[in-house]
C-alpha cells in the first residue's frame, strides 16, 4: 500500500503578514501610561523635596521668633526697671529741691541716667514749679525715650515678622504635600488603565490621570520654591 505524504507549509507561507493594529494600539496605552507614571513619579519626589525645605524654614522662622520673643521681653523689662528708677530719683529729687537742700538736689541729679537727662532738661525749662500748664513730669516729656522700650519694641516687630513668615511657610508645605496627593491619584490611573481591556475604560482612565497630573504641575509652577 502507497504511503501518502501530507506536505505541510510553514504558516508564515501559508498566507500573507498583516499588520497587528491591536498590538500598535496597545502599545500606545502602554506609552501613555509610561509617560504618565515617569511625570508623577518626579513630581512625587520634587513636591516631597520642596515640603521638607519649607518645613525646615517653618521650624527655624518660628524658633527666630520665640528667640526675639523671649530677648523684647527681657529688654522690656529691663527698660521697665529703668523706667521705674528715674521715677524713683526725679520724686526724691522733687521732695528735697522743695524742702530747700540743694546740695541733696544736685547728689540726685548727678545720678540721673543719661537718657533721663534730656527729659528733665526740658522739663526745667517749663518753669514747672511755677508754670501750672507744665508737664506734669520729664517722663512724659518727648525727650524721654529709653533705648530698652524702642528695642524692645523692634525686637517684638522682628518676632511678628518671624511667626508670619513660618505661617506662610507651614502654608507652602501643606500646599507641595497636597500636590504629592494628586501625583499619587495619577500613578494609580496609570496603574490601573494597562489592567482595562476596553478601550473607551483605558481612555477615560488616562484622562483623568491627565488631567489630576495636570493639575499638580500647575500648582508646582506656582507654588514658591526654596
Amino acid at each position: 500500500m502507497a504511503e501518502h505524504v501530507h506536505v505541510h507549509l510553514p504558516h508564515e507561507l501559508e498566507e500573507p503578514r498583516r499588520p497587528s493594529t491591536g498590538r500598535g494600539r496597545e502599545h500606545a496605552w502602554e506609552l501613555a501610561a509610561t509617560v504618565l507614571l515617569a511625570v508623577a513619579t518626579l513630581g512625587i519626589a520634587y513636591s516631597g523635596y520642596q515640603a521638607a525645605r519649607w518645613t525646615g524654614v517653618q521650624s527655624e522662622r518660628y524658633a527666630q521668633s520665640n528667640a526675639a520673643r523671649s530677648t523684647a521681653n527681657r529688654v522690656a523689662t529691663a527698660a521697665g526697671q529703668d523706667r521705674l528708677q528715674d521715677l524713683l530719683n526725679f520724686n526724691r529729687w522733687l521732695e528735697v529741691s522743695t524742702q530747700g537742700d540743694p546740695t541733696l538736689a544736685n547728689l540726685y541729679v548727678r545720678r540721673f541716667r543719661p537718657e533721663f537727662v534730656p527729659a528733665f532738661t526740658a522739663w526745667l525749662a517749663q518753669n514747672p514749679l511755677q508754670n501750672p500748664h507744665a508737664v506734669p513730669s520729664p517722663l512724659d516729656m518727648p525727650q524721654y525715650r529709653p533705648a530698652g522700650f524702642t528695642r524692645a519694641n523692634q525686637l517684638a516687630h522682628q518676632a511678628d515678622q518671624d511667626y508670619a513668615a513660618g505661617r506662610n511657610a507651614t502654608s507652602d508645605t501643606d500646599a507641595y504635600v497636597l500636590t504629592t496627593v494628586f501625583f499619587a491619584a495619577v500613578l494609580f490611573f496609570a496603574g490601573i488603565s494597562l489592567r482595562f481591556t476596553w478601550d473607551a475604560m483605558r481612555v477615560a482612565v488616562l484622562v483623568l490621570g491627565t488631567l489630576f497630573l495636570g493639575y499638580g504641575l500647575a500648582r508646582i509652577a506656582t507654588l514658591p520654591h526654596h
